[in-house]
């Protein structure tokens, strides 16, 4: 029997997924959690086989981070990513975290189950739509100062705005945003929040 801990957010797909789970016979689903933070305390406990987080989490930290503290505190527990969408940093970051496998969430459910399966076993499993993505992930070209300059733009602040918070000066930021527009070969800033927000870098 594998044991099986699942981490979603959304009530809805958190119960669908663990009642399709328990109509496997070798599959018992032994605990549903809402959040990164509840699924490393409930793995502490529990002590599954296979954890299925969900990356984008509410709270303290997301899915992969939550990864990363099962992987500390219960060795033997592998962990599955579940996503809604495959940007390539949260496939990049997944590779280098280590876990079991990367899944859609639109995946075929029988791809789902084997891939639990497979992660019990100790295998690597990578969902079929992410493949061609792992083969050309880029890295992120941004500053941690660019990234939080293009955050702030995304959420609708102007060079002012982002100077004040960021306790930079306008032109200062001005230069960071020509800069980041240049790195990313995008037309203007919108553009720049597009393909850095598509890319996953903020």
């Amino acid at each position: 029997m594998i044991r099986v801990l699942v981490a979603e957010d959304q009530a809805v797909i958190r119960g669908a997924l663990a009642a399709l789970l328990d109509l496997e016979p070798d599959l018992e689903v032994v605990a549903t959690v809402e959040s990164g933070a509840a699924a490393v305390a409930s793995a502490a406990v529990e002590l599954p086989d296979v954890a299925v987080l969900d990356i984008d989490m509410p709270g303290e930290f997301d899915g992969l981070e939550a990864a990363a503290r099962i992987h500390a505190r219960v060795p033997a527990c592998r962990t599955l990513m579940l996503t809604g969408h495959g940007k390539p940093a949260h496939l990049k970051r997944a590779l280098a975290a280590q876990v079991g496998g990367f899944m859609l969430k639109t995946a075929p459910p029988e791809e789902l189950i084997g891939a639990i399966r497979e992660v019990a076993g100790g295998k690597r499993v990578l969902d079929r739509a992410l493949a061609v993505t792992a083969w050309d992930l880029a890295d992120n070209p941004l500053t941690p100062r660019e990234a939080d300059v293009l955050r702030l733009v995304a959420g609708g602040a102007d060079a002012p705005d982002i100077a004040a918070q960021l306790h930079l000066t306008p032109g200062t930021v001005r230069n960071y945003l020509t800069a980041v527009v240049a790195k990313l070969n995008a037309r203007n800033r919108t553009d720049a929040v597009r393909i850095a927000t598509e890319s996953g870098w903020i």
